[in-house]
């Protein structure tokens, strides 16, 4: 039997709402499971609002099942982890996060979570938007940290997220922006739209970012809101912009994390796994990503 991966761990930060955060994190974790059938991926949301819950859940919760506060008690995961839709793990969501937030004063306290969880793979963590404790626990755990941003609003507040990695001494280079809800037919000063100041202004603070970027779409927005259950983009929104985009993505992320994934003994995981700096950061190609995404298309 092959090595399984090391375990690793991606955040998807940010502290506005309304950037398409959940539905990122949420769908990135399908298609990585998708494009890598030997990785496990699991999902964990510090939010109350139970959006893994109804996306990946395949049964009502039993009475007195666990959640992520049963877990977060017993600094493990294994008595509360399930397998999910799409063939994707996931821990039932807390009623709310308050009692969690008083226990996460401590930022290492996710990490060593995760080390103490019997789960080799890779870990998808979902936050509030908001810096608070629990958010800050998910910058410490975490080996990339994806940053939607959407409109000059969310930029502004991704300012804010690289500020509290510096506090946190978490190297920036981490962390990765993510342009979502993008539509190019946007104009605010002629000639150029929203899209490109964008780029341009992250390029101009030198933050990391994946090239990808991930267009608005109302198909998929009613994917999220059109039922009780939220419906994946890769089984529901083939055809669409965004359906490309998202393997683009999850492209990206996979080359990005390819140190990290690739099989290792265990004494290499333990030096790979919660090391203070960032392993020296992959080219990304606006070129690579340019060809994945237009040969997917051709398909």
């Amino acid at each position: 039997m092959p090595d399984l991966p090391p375990k690793a761990a991606i955040a998807v930060a940010c502290n506005k709402g309304g950037v398409g955060k959940t539905t990122l994190a949420t769908n990135l974790a399908i298609y990585l499971r998708a494009l890598r059938e030997d990785l496990p991926v699991a999902v964990l949301s510090l939010d109350d609002q139970r959006s893994v819950d109804r996306m990946f859940a395949l049964r009502d919760p039993a009475p007195g099942e666990g959640n992520l506060k049963h877990a977060w008690a017993e600094r493990s995961l294994d008595r509360v982890l399930q397998l999910g839709n799409y063939g994707v793990h996931f821990v039932p969501s807390p009623p709310e996060v308050a009692l969690l937030k008083a226990r996460a004063e401590d930022p290492a306290t996710l990490r060593r979570i995760l080390e103490r969880t019997h789960f080799e793979g890779l870990f998808v963590l979902d936050t509030k938007s908001d810096l608070e404790a629990l958010t800050e626990n998910a910058l410490h755990a975490a080996d990339r940290i994806l940053v939607p941003v959407a409109d000059w609003a969310s930029l502004d507040e991704a300012g804010k997220t690289f500020r509290a990695l510096d506090r946190g001494r978490i190297a920036a280079q981490r962390a990765r922006i993510v342009l979502t809800l993008v539509d190019r037919r946007t104009r605010v000063d002629g000639a150029r739209g929203l899209h490109e100041r964008l780029e341009a202004e992250i390029a101009a603070r030198g933050w990391p970012r994946y090239a990808t970027a991930l267009s608005r779409s109302p198909r998929v927005e009613t994917l999220n809101s059109g039922g009780g259950r939220p419906r994946s983009i890769l089984h529901h929104a083939r055809g669409t912009a965004v359906h490309a985009e998202m393997r683009a993505l999850a492209e990206e992320v996979l080359a990005d994390l390819a140190e990290l994934l690739a099989p290792a003994d265990a004494g290499a995981r333990a030096a790979v796994w919660g090391r203070g700096a960032a392993p020296p950061r992959p080219p990304l190609a606006r070129a690579r990503a340019t060809s994945i995404l237009e040969a997917f298309r051709r398909r």
